[in-house]
């Protein structure tokens, strides 16, 4: 596994044999410690895309890679703040870094991330739509 995925927290057992069915997300054969481990993983993930900042970075990486200060000046926070959000994000195995003469690139470590992204919204978007559709419903009624 790469290495940003596991932090030094979170390192899998050596040896451990299990597997991931990733058409359908499961985990199969592992023991309880292993399985722990990787929901720990996978809430530390969740937890990176729970802030609002941290998602205008990802969207504007969409684009492609950037520099801090470009992406502070395209989303309107301040440079320090850009790093300290990029550094949680790289530590968490979502963004890398890479030197280019005086600059630092950041950019996606893999576009599955903008993916699942886009899948939350979709599913804040079909859930605000039922509960606009029952709030008309109920509406209607009263007006009966």
């Amino acid at each position: 596994m790469p290495e940003a995925l596991w932090p030094p927290d979170l390192t899998p057992l050596a040896g451990a044999a299990f597997s991931v069915d990733v058409s359908v997300g499961r985990l199969d054969g592992m023991d309880d410690e292993i399985r722990k481990e990787i929901y720990e993983l996978h809430a530390r993930l969740c937890k990176a895309l729970a802030d609002p900042k941290r998602l205008l970075l990802l969207e504007s990486l969409r684009l492609g890679p950037a520099t801090v200060g470009e992406l502070a000046n395209g989303i309107g926070i301040s440079q320090s703040n850009v790093s300290q959000h990029l550094a949680l994000l790289r530590d968490r195995g979502i963004v890398h870094s890479e030197r280019a003469g005086n600059n630092v690139l950041y950019s996606l470590s893999n576009p599955k991330v903008l993916k699942a992204v886009d899948i939350l919204r979709e599913v804040m978007t079909e859930t605000i739509a039922r509960r606009e559709e029952i709030h008309r419903a109920a509406v209607a009624g009263e007006h009966r």
